[in-house]
């Protein structure tokens, strides 16, 4: 019997090339399942699972072009002053290199909570990020130093600090493998309360969110008589709505924005420590982009992280008028309270010198400080 044209096709050369098709659908069809039945297997969620695919599929297309991918993560909401500026920060990294640099955002949590963050930009899942001092202390624990609570009685005094200890810290994160492009900071830090709390007492009957992942910090807490309670970033949400917690320490901006402020009733009046950041990109990345264009890459991030920092510093008051106006009210704390939550915290420091906080630059930033202090009074005279 005589073949047709068509059918001896599929029976030679051409039928090989279709079966090695078929076998590839059918490898990558295995795939999907698998990667569908590992979501299913973790409990993730949707919108985790998809931003793990769409990583994936990201990473092939700019292969393909010739890209560079820059992945870049954080916690702050889509559509907030963060986003808008990273956004814009992008857009300058993509004109500076001439288009061949492409950045992809991922605001709002959705590629988790801070050390979730720094975890993948170790694995190169993400390449940067837009990190609090939660994200930066995963990388250098010495960067604690500069929030220690009730350190700073201003932002000249932070930013004094930064300016000469900075560099050496950023050399720390780059020995790691991570390149710290601007510091940023939200503002002040502030108790949010279920009820009114004043005192180191009236917070030893709260349960306190702390970062998830630092089992030390947690202790530390302990030890002095409080009752942390570890989370994601993630999930505070959920816990103030049920209860698992009571108390967030956190910038006014930011409870405003993630919309907490609902779910708390009080804030507590003292600048507990400023709410630092900074923009990182892990080393690995940072030397895929090409050398020449890397210094006005630099100075786009530095000028996105002092834009964040001015407009937080600039909001801070009206954000609190904001605040007041949803019904939280403001805890006024006297001088001889605020002296008892030094002595605390003085304690706790002496304590966690050289264990948690690493001795060196702990003792260089209180130096550093107290220089700061005495400069600015001799300015003020």
């Amino acid at each position: 019997m005589k073949l047709d044209r068509k059918e001896s096709w599929k029976q030679g050369a051409g039928g090989a090339r279709l079966e090695e098709r078929r076998s590839r659908m059918e490898s990558g069809k295995g795939k999907l399942l698998q990667d569908a039945a590992l979501c299913s297997l973790v409990k993730l969620s949707r919108r985790l699972c998809f931003a793990a695919v769409f990583f994936f599929i990201s990473a092939l297309t700019a292969h393909a072009a010739g890209e560079i991918v820059i992945k870049v993560a954080t916690l702050a909401p889509q559509g907030s002053e963060w986003h808008k500026v990273l956004q814009e920060m992008g857009a300058e990294w993509q004109k500076e290199s001439n288009g061949r640099i492409v950045f992809r955002l991922y605001p709002g949590g959705v590629a988790g909570d801070d050390r979730d963050i720094v975890r993948k930009m170790r694995l190169g899942t993400l390449d940067a990020g837009l990190l609090t001092t939660g994200g930066l202390s995963e990388i250098e624990r010495a960067v604690v130093t500069l929030e220690i609570p009730l350190a700073y009685a201003d932002y000249g005094q932070l930013d004094c600090v930064i300016e000469q200890l900075g560099p050496q810290l950023e050399q720390r994160m780059e020995a790691k493998g991570f390149i710290l492009l601007g510091w940023s900071d939200a503002g002040w830090a502030h108790f949010f309360t279920t009820s009114p709390v004043r005192a180191p007492d009236d917070m030893r009957k709260l349960k306190m969110f702390i970062w998830a992942g630092d089992d030390q910090y947690a202790e530390v807490w302990k030890k002095a008589g409080f009752h942390p309670v570890p989370l994601p970033a993630t999930e505070i949400a959920t816990a103030l709505q049920t209860g698992l917690v009571n108390a967030v320490t956190i910038n006014p901006q930011g409870i405003l924005l993630l919309q907490w402020y609902k779910h708390v009733s009080y804030m507590t009046d003292f600048k507990w420590a400023v709410f630092l950041g900074g923009i990182v990109i892990t080393k690995s990345a940072w030397e895929k982009i090409p050398v020449e264009i890397r210094p006005a890459l630099r100075r786009s991030a530095l000028k996105a992280s002092e834009r964040l920092r001015e407009f937080s510093r600039q909001t801070d008051k009206s954000a609190i008028e904001t605040l007041e106006k949803n019904g939280v009210k403001v805890v006024s704390v006297d001088e001889e309270t605020l002296m008892e939550w030094r002595r605390l915290i003085e304690r706790v420091v002496s304590q966690v010198r050289g264990s948690y906080v690493p001795a060196e630059p702990l003792d260089t930033a209180m130096k550093l400080r107290d220089q700061c202090r005495r400069q600015a009074g001799k300015a003020g005279k």
